[in-house]
């Protein structure tokens, strides 16, 4: 599969408050994630699918969290994404701490500035698929905040760019 290119996103989403019914409890974590598996299910309903390690970080999240977001990354944004791909890294906080982004309106998660594309899903659906869960989600808003360069690709263990 290696032999395979695939885009490259940025899946965020903001951990919920640690209670609900106080407003003046601590606001979650953003959480951030690199992803290659990532698609276009069907345009009508808008949907998309993304393939999480099960398990993991935005695995857990995504089970209690069901709005989230997705940043298409240009080729200029490599080293976001080898960030957010780093096993064992530092807490998320810090990882955003540097990187242009806002906050989605529907979902509340970071969209990276810069970004290709940038899209707001609620799950729809999760499949458990071996060792991943494929999360089916409705794309909610869509938005085009940069036309600048080319997708940021993965292609033999390594990430690049066209032509």
């Amino acid at each position: 599969m290696s032999r395979l290119a695939a885009g490259v996103v940025l899946v965020t989403a903001c951990e919920p408050s640690l209670d609900a019914d106080d407003p003046q409890a601590p606001v979650g974590e953003d959480v951030g994630m690199t992803a290659t598996a990532f698609l276009s299910v069907s345009l009508d309903p808008p949907l998309v699918l993304v393939s999480l390690r099960e398990g993991s970080r935005m695995d857990d999240l995504l089970a209690e969290q069901p709005l989230w977001g997705v940043s298409v990354l240009s080729e200029s944004q490599r080293h976001i994404a080898g960030r957010f791909a780093m096993k064992g890294r530092i807490s998320d906080r810090l990882l955003f701490e540097d990187i242009p982004y806002t906050r989605g309106e529907t979902s509340g998660a970071p969209l990276i500035g810069g970004a290709l594309a940038t899209l707001e899903c609620r799950t729809e659906q999760t499949v458990t698929a071996g060792d991943h869960t494929l999360v089916i989600g409705r794309v909610l808003s869509a938005a085009l905040p940069s036309a600048d360069g080319g997708p940021l690709t993965y292609f033999k263990g390594k990430y690049r760019q066209l032509g």
